[in-house]
């Protein structure tokens, strides 16, 4: 009896071995896992090395950034100060073996900036709370930062390895 190909999934969908060029709609698809995924895993830069986080997200209703609360005494904040330079990870696997071919993910990169009080971090914490009002208490400490990431670029994969860019 023959062996199961590596590359071959077990609903008998062959799984890619090599990155394709997509065309997804990079956009319309960060909007559609903004509705359905509430969180999203952060990577910062410590001390020359990333370091990754699970945060609640929001995006802005023209989809140029995210918005996010950390207490200042973390290590994601510390990093925010010392490097700008963030990835964010929202995807919607469901931990299954479908997930190969079915999951869809898009890496966002961009550049963080700690929100100070006034208008804008009033204007931000509605659109945040809007999503996640669970964490007003959380998003209106005193020891709570309020960060925008604005969007530099994203990276959208779907179908394991068919890759769709924006810009």
């Amino acid at each position: 009896m023959k062996k199961q190909n590596e590359n071959t999934a077990r609903a008998g969908e062959t799984i890619p071995v090599a990155v394709q060029k997509g065309s997804a709609d990079v956009l319309k698809r960060l909007a559609a896992l903004n509705e359905q995924q509430p969180h999203a895993v952060l990577a910062t830069v410590s001390d020359r090395a990333p370091y990754t986080s699970l945060i609640a997200y929001a995006i802005t209703p023209d989809l140029k950034s995210i918005i996010f609360a950390t207490p200042r005494k973390t290590r994601k904040y510390m990093n925010i100060i010392k490097n700008t330079n963030v990835c964010l990870m929202i995807d919607s696997r469901s931990n299954t073996k479908s997930d190969y071919m079915k999951a869809e993910s898009i890496s966002i990169l961009g550049s963080a900036h700690i929100i100070k009080k006034g208008a804008k971090r009033e204007y931000l914490t509605k659109m945040f709370l809007k999503k996640h009002p669970r964490l007003k208490g959380f998003v209106n400490a005193a020891s709570t930062a309020l960060i925008l990431v604005r969007i530099i670029k994203c990276i959208h994969v779907n179908s394991f390895q068919i890759l769709s860019e924006y810009p």
